[in-house]
């Protein structure tokens, strides 16, 4: 008879491993932390995620001051109101019981292709490099607007995204074709594994999201069950893209996107394979969002199934001081550009792709052991 049963592979998160130190060292001053999506370069591997509490084209423009990228989402409030700040002055004001249905009702109003023009070009006027993201089924019909208007970067962004979905339509979203028709990097996620990384590749495209469910204001893996620990997603990831480069010569590279909170969990990403990483909430608590101390999920105010909630972060730092300190705060949460060079230059790595070749341990006792008195 035969052995239908299944077994359950180990997963880890950040809070699970550990990097074991370097053999050798360097100063932190002589590292490179620099990132590179297609021909497009950042000083530090650092992206700010599409979400409307996060990135308005005033924070896009300061973060990309400081060498790192924040993405506009073309689905949201920017792209349907003219005056989007009573709109964050109602979100941020309304009761807890209340506030799906709220965003349910703000989210319902139409986008306009003149706003998503005239959003791109308030970027580009600044003298940023301008990304946007636009989920699955708008790609088609925004792409003209997007290549006309002279985005940057392209990110195709759902929850999960494969590149051998079914849908009623006769021809479905083809990234290779869109690839073809567009003079621009062209990133897509999310996913988790191995083999849709690896086919997700092969449709040419520039870089790959890792992360289903993370996020602090997201609950995908509550409402679906689904989701895979972003340690074991973006190490299973980044063997795809290395195994890909290894049989092409191309080189596409691996985000890890959201749970990231710390330092710690940023030099965590990067050791197990990312090339950058894109972060949500730490950037909602920084004076320049203009969330109003906000933060909530792209997936919120979603018309059936919410996979996302309005939380409460606070506005707690300056953007500048998130990435490059000086950090007053000895949980990590502060100077996270710092916190990676300095684990750099403790492992040996000169460059974010030397960073991958560092040894991760098991470790479930890292943040407990001798810290009896750090513990509350």
């Amino acid at each position: 008879m035969k052995n239908n049963s299944r077994k359950l592979k180990n997963a880890y998160g950040f809070d699970d491993v550990s990097i074991s130190p370097g053999e050798i060292t360097i100063n932190p001053e002589l590292t490179d932390t620099s990132f590179e999506i297609g021909d497009i370069s950042l000083k530090i591997p650092f992206l700010a995620s599409a979400m409307d509490a996060i990135s308005s084209p005033e924070f896009i423009n300061q973060l990309d001051k400081l060498g790192g990228l924040a993405v506009l989402n073309l689905d949201g409030i920017y792209c349907r109101y003219e005056n989007t700040e009573e709109i964050f002055q109602y979100i941020s004001k309304e009761k807890e019981e209340k506030v799906t249905e709220l965003m349910q009702k703000i989210y319902s109003e139409p986008i306009k292709k003149s706003l998503i023009e005239k959003r791109i070009l308030q970027i580009k006027n600044t003298g940023s490099k301008c990304a946007v993201s636009i989920i699955p089924a708008n790609t088609k019909k925004t792409l003209g607007i997007i290549k006309d208007a002279g985005a940057d970067i392209l990110i195709i962004q759902s929850t999960v995204t494969t590149a051998k979905h079914r849908s009623n339509s006769p021809v479905g979203l083809i990234f290779s074709e869109i690839k073809k028709n567009l003079k621009m990097p062209v990133l897509v996620g999310n996913t988790v594994s191995y083999s849709v990384t690896k086919d997700l590749m092969k449709e040419n495209i520039d870089g790959i999201l890792v992360g289903v469910g993370p996020g602090a204001a997201c609950t995908s893996r509550e409402v679906l069950g689904i989701g895979v620990p972003q340690v074991t997603a973006t190490l299973d990831c980044s063997l795809a893209r290395d195994d890909y480069f290894n049989e092409t010569g191309r080189y596409v590279p691996i985000i890890t996107d959201g749970g990231i909170r710390t330092g710690g969990d940023v030099c965590k990403s990067i050791a197990s394979g990312a090339d950058a990483v894109m972060i949500g909430t730490p950037f909602a608590q920084t004076l320049e969002a203009p969330g109003l101390g906000y933060n909530w999920g792209m997936a919120t105010p979603h018309d059936s199934l919410p996979r996302g909630t309005r939380i409460n972060v606070g506005t707690k730092t300056k953007l500048k001081t998130l990435l490059f300190g000086p950090s007053s705060s000895t949980d990590g949460t502060l100077n996270l550009v710092g916190a990676l060079k300095i684990s750099m230059g403790m492992l040996g790595a000169k460059n974010i792709k030397q960073m991958h070749k560092s040894e991760l341990v098991l470790a479930p006792s890292i943040k407990t052991e001798g810290k009896i008195f750090q513990q509350r």
